[in-house]
């Protein structure tokens, strides 16, 4: 190729603009065959990601050796969710090629920003699961944790949401539709994974019994890895997707006869193990397709830990010492039983060293405290589809069992039900919680308050017999992504105080407190939240066509749509606050902007009612000229990562309001803080860290504590005696029931006020009510104080240091992988 002497000789690793520009060229012209007269817009922004992917490679493979040559232990992240979001930022910061990249574009004459808006949303989570594992891949690398992320490969992501008459549509998340440049498959990569058939037992000479599984069904676990780097750090880690395939490849003498269906039905059934993401749901419902994936993730994943591991080591009693895999939920806990399979059948250990290894190297971080939404499988469905695995599970619960010590009758009496894996009733289900504590070396919760109420209530028995089993590790988030790429304004602003070191030391940022009553560092962090608020709302005038007052409180609810994440509360209290404008329209009442946005599982019938009466209160308030001045309400459609990193800089006030005691951690709380919002919530999760480390006077709390909760329900909770004392709650009530929110079907809510008024209102929404209308006007009070809001809200920033993933990792890797980290 001819040169110039402007021209970098080694476009594909050099770190300059000429370089970065040339690059692009290149991968245009020969990677794409395309020229500036039929490119398009997805053409340029995939020649700009392989020419970030020409810059990662050499990192990634330089990591990877050196993992292998100083025999490093590995972790081995099992999550069947990861919500990676657009990854174009992300990696461009994390090398610190972002200004040179942007620079290059435009002098190609495109737009930066419209080309990463080209980037889709990588479909391979529901919510607050996928997004902390995504954070947790930042971190490994940024620390330089020797891991591994393993998943699947889902053709169809979570769905895409419409709102269509006010209603939840779901359509298929297309997110592979025009490739993922982000992956390189791996062909020779590639794993068999057994389903069904049946265990033979025989003896060998020693009289040593073996078993067999034979006479299974077969399907391929096919790898495809996304780098993940480290933040300047040259660290290059791999996240390694599995895609089912056939094992069988293609019936050629039924398609030669004609049959053509039949030729390739087996192939597309095998396919469908990776087929589709499963939404999250109020309820686990045990699925056959969803176990066949659970198992799809922890067989492929635990063969390549083992390949890996058996290239250096013949002694499979190091099996500790070089992994530690981390189940992310009860998800993956099958790789108990499994790595069992796999030392004693496949590699001829006895029950009691392969028990050893096994509790020694597998861990389980529980995210629940509802004991309805632990995952529990049919012992019937089980049997059907791993046979073996489930003779290992009845001796694992037989062996447990037996070491159990009951006091004698009454409660203790049940402990053993309470504690067995299989239990013990009619139609038996495997307890996946119980096993993954039984099998696990550590067992974790995600927030102080969720770990120790796990000890105390769902897990009780077994924190009293194996009390050094449990630990806590705060769930955390990524402060590149959830700053400095997604606030730079305000990131570049904390930068030019103390320096950059806080990205990857975030606990720096305490620093910034000092300046939380300066005047012209309080006016630049105003000045960057009016812009961030300007921002989102000319998205929303174009998305949804509804102008919203950039000056007015931005009041954001962002999250999954569940009855105990409470939207129906912040919704009752606009209603309220429309109430008070309709009844005297010179109520001294600050301008307010409730905007949610989330998903509700496609049969959480009640959640998606919920969202139908945000909407449809959102259509007469907007529309009422009496108040759409002072009051705007908005459900924005389609949350994803990207959604989230236009909403959480523009925030002022972020609602967490969870009844007390069911939200494990939440990580949304965080973000919000981190980008200067104040938090109006419940003691619930890290709810109550987050108070510690701002101090109470800079966030707004409010409500019934776990206690009062257990209290008000052991002394008969009656919501009907609230209803008729509360003069507003009752007006809010009844015109929900009544239909004024919906006249064309004034039965439509009824469901919803069913639950509260006649079903025991268990999510606590009217007895936490008036507590949170008066902690709101409190808001109106501290906000109409702009020095005040916007010092409590550089204290918030400042503090946040606690709450960043890097502290997340340091934890596991000290408390629960014997990983050191520097």
């Amino acid at each position: 190729m001819p040169t110039d002497s402007k021209q970098t000789i080694h476009p594909r690793t050099g770190m300059d603009v000429d370089a970065f520009r040339e690059d692009i060229k290149q991968h245009l012209q020969y990677t794409l065959a395309k020229d500036q007269y039929v490119s398009t817009e997805w053409d340029h922004y995939h020649s700009v990601v392989m020419t970030v992917m020409d810059r990662l490679h050499d990192r990634w493979i330089d990591t990877q050796q050196g993992y292998y040559q100083q025999k490093s232990k590995r972790v081995y992240y099992l999550s069947m969710e990861y919500l990676i979001g657009r990854l174009l930022d992300n990696m461009l910061v994390n090398l610190g090629l972002q200004d040179v990249a942007a620079e290059a574009i435009e002098g190609l004459g495109l737009d930066y920003d419209e080309l990463r808006e080209t980037e889709v949303d990588a479909g391979l989570g529901n919510g607050g699961l996928g997004r902390l594992a995504a954070c947790f891949l930042d971190s490994m690398a940024t620390l330089g944790v020797p891991a591994i992320g393993y998943g699947i490969r889902y053709d169809y992501g979570i769905f895409d949401q419409d709102i269509e008459d006010g209603w939840q549509i779901e359509k298929p998340d297309l997110w592979l539709e025009y490739g993922y440049p982000w992956s390189i498959v791996r062909p020779r990569k590639k794993y068999k994974v057994q389903f069904y058939g049946e265990t033979n037992a025989s003896k060998d000479k020693e009289g040593r019994m073996h078993f067999d599984w034979v006479n299974t069904h077969k399907v391929n676990a096919l790898a495809y890895d996304t780098p993940i780097p480290g933040y300047r750090n040259e660290v290059v880690n791999t996240l390694r997707l599995w895609k089912a395939t056939s094992d069988e490849g293609f019936d050629l003498k039924s398609f030669n006869q004609g049959e053509y269906i039949d030729a390739v039905r087996n192939n597309l059934l095998e396919e469908n193990i990776s087929r589709v993401l499963y939404p999250n749901d109020k309820v686990f419902k045990g699925q056959e397709l969803r176990l066949k994936q659970e198992y799809f993730l922890v067989s492929a994943s635990l063969q390549d830990a083992m390949q890996r591991f058996k290239k250096q080591f013949d002694d499979l009693r190091k099996i500790p010492d070089q992994m530690a895999v981390q189940c992310n939920d009860t998800h993956p806990n099958l790789a108990i039983p499994e790595l069992m399979r796999v030392l004693m059948d496949e590699e001829g250990l006895e029950w009691g060293p392969a028990w050893d290894i096994v509790t020694q190297t597998t861990n389980y971080t529980n995210h629940t405290l509802m004991p309805e939404a632990l995952e529990q499988w049919p012992i019937s469905l089980m049997a059907n589809l791993l046979p073996r695995h489930t003779q290992i599970i009845r001796e694992i619960d037989r062996r447990f069992l037996n070491t159990i010590e009951v006091a004698g009758s009454g409660e203790e009496g049940d402990k053993k039900d309470r504690m067995r894996i299989i239990s013990n009733e009619m139609n038996a289900r495997v307890r996946m919680g119980n096993l993954g504590i039984v099998g696990a070396r550590k067992v974790n919760g995600v927030s102080e308050l969720h770990s120790n109420l796990m000890k105390k209530t769902i897990f009780r028995d077994f924190a009293r017999q194996f009390p050094e089993k449990f630990t806590n590790v705060t769930n955390g988030i990524t402060p590149r992504r959830w700053l400095r790429q997604c606030n730079r304004a305000l990131a570049d602003l904390i930068s030019d105080r103390i320096g950059d070191d806080w990205i990857t030391q975030l606990d720096q940022l305490r620093r910034i407190e000092q300046f939380s009553e300066d005047e012209e560092f309080q006016d630049s962090v105003r000045q960057i939240k009016l812009a961030n608020k300007k921002r989102l709302a000319a998205y929303i005038k174009k998305e949804r066509g509804v102008s919203v007052d950039p000056h007015s409180i931005f009041d954001i609810q962002i999250k999954r749509i569940h009855e105990y994440k409470r939207q129906l509360m912040a919704l009752m209290h606009a209603i309220t606050l429309y109430n008070r404008l309709k009844s005297n329209p010179g109520a001294d009442i600050e301008p307010r902007t409730l905007l949610f946005a989330g998903k509700a599982a496609p049969g959480y019938t009640m959640a998606k009612l919920h969202i139908k009466l945000i909407n449809n209160v959102a259509e007469i308030v907007n529309n009422d000229p009496d108040v759409s001045d002072t009051l705007r309400v908005l459900f924005l459609p389609d949350y994803s990562v990207s959604l989230a990193e236009k909403m959480i800089p523009a925030a002022d006030l972020s609602e967490q309001i969870s009844t007390a005691g069911m939200e494990a951690s939440g990580t949304g709380n965080m973000k919000f803080a981190l980008n200067g919002a104040l938090t109006i919530g419940t003691l619930d999760g890290a709810n109550i860290e987050i108070r510690e480390q701002v101090r109470p006077e800079n966030i707004f709390i409010f409500g019934m504590t776990v206690d009062d909760i257990e209290h008000k329900r052991r002394e008969g909770y009656e919501p009907k005696e609230i209803y008729d004392s509360d003069e507003e709650l009752k007006q809010v009530i009844d015109q929900i029931h009544e239909g004024y929110f919906s006249p064309e079907d004034p039965d439509l809510f009824h469901p919803i006020t069913n639950a509260l008024l006649n079903e025991g209102d268990y999510f606590m929404v009217l007895a936490d009510y008036r507590s949170y209308v008066e902690k709101q006007a409190e808001v109106e009070r501290v906000y109409k104080k702009k020095d005040e809001w916007c010092r409590k809200a550089i204290i918030n920033i400042a503090n946040m240091g606690h709450f960043s993933s890097d502290r997340s990792i340091r934890d596991y890797c000290e408390r629960i992988w014997d990983v050191e980290v520097d």
